[in-house]
C-alpha cells in the first residue's frame, strides 16, 4: 500500500490501482482528493471537510463515492445523490479495495464550554493504517501504522505521546500538523520519538511511503 501525507490531515492510499482519501480539508492542497475513487471524511471541520475538495474529486471521477458520518452527510447528500455513505462507531464497509472498519464517535474536547461535535477513526485493511481524526481514539486491534494527530487546539505533546503508547502502533507519522511551525518540529520529533516508544517519523506534504 502506497501511502501519501499531504497538508495537514489529509492522506492519499493507493494500492491495486485505486485510490483512497482520507480528510481532503481546507488546509490541504486544492487538488488533494482529484483521482480519488473513494474518500472518508472524519468529522464536519472544515480543515477535514471541504465541499470544493469534494466537488471537484466527484466530477473528476464519477463513479467516486464518499463515506462519512451523519453529520457532514447531510450537508452533501443531495449535491452527490447515491453516492454519499452514512457511517458510525462499529460499522465495516469496503471502499476503492479498502477494508475498512470505524471506530470512535466523538471529538476531542477544545474546552468545557464548546459542545462536542461528532468524530470518526477509520482503520484500513485490518490495522495497516488507522486515522482518527480529531480524537485520541484507541482501536480495539493492532495498529501497524498510526496517523498521528499532533497539533491540535485540542491536544498537547504529553497526551499525543500517552496516545503513541496506548496504541503501541509499529510506526506513527505525523498528521494535523499545519498549525505547527518548523522553528518547533524538532522539539515534537524528539520528544515523541524519544518517549513515544515507536517508530515516529514525520512526511512532508507530497512524500510517499509504503506500507
Amino acid at each position: 500500500m502506497k501511502l501519501t501525507k499531504k497538508s495537514h490531515a489529509c492522506v492519499r492510499l493507493e494500492k491495486n490501482g485505486q485510490t483512497l482519501v482520507i480528510d481532503p480539508g481546507g488546509f490541504s492542497e486544492e487538488d488533494a482528493a482529484l483521482g480519488a475513487d473513494a474518500i472518508l471524511i472524519t468529522h464536519e471541520h472544515p480543515d477535514h471537510f471541504d465541499e470544493f475538495r469534494l466537488r471537484a474529486a466527484m466530477e473528476n471521477n464519477p463513479v467516486a463515492r464518499i463515506w462519512t458520518l451523519r453529520s457532514v452527510a447531510d450537508r452533501i447528500t443531495a449535491a452527490f445523490p447515491g453516492r454519499v455513505h452514512t457511517v458510525g462507531h462499529g460499522d465495516t464497509f469496503t471502499a476503492a479495495g479498502f477494508d475498512v472498519q470505524v471506530h470512535g464517535e466523538l471529538h476531542a474536547v477544545i474546552h468545557p464550554d464548546i459542545p462536542r461535535i461528532t468524530n470518526v477513526g477509520y482503520l484500513i485493511d485490518g490495522g495497516r493504517v488507522f486515522h482518527p481524526g480529531d480524537a485520541l481514539t484507541v482501536p480495539d486491534q493492532p495498529v501497524e501504522t498510526l496517523m498521528l494527530p499532533v497539533m491540535a487546539p485540542w491536544n498537547k505533546i504529553s497526551e499525543v505521546i500517552d496516545y503513541v503508547r496506548e496504541v503501541k502502533p509499529q510506526r506513527a507519522y505525523d498528521v494535523h500538523d499545519a498549525l505547527l511551525t518548523d522553528l518547533a518540529r524538532p522539539i515534537y520529533d524528539r520528544q515523541i520519538g524519544a518517549l513515544g516508544g515507536t517508530d515516529h517519523q514525520r512526511l512532508t506534504p507530497g512524500a510517499s511511503t509504503e506500507v
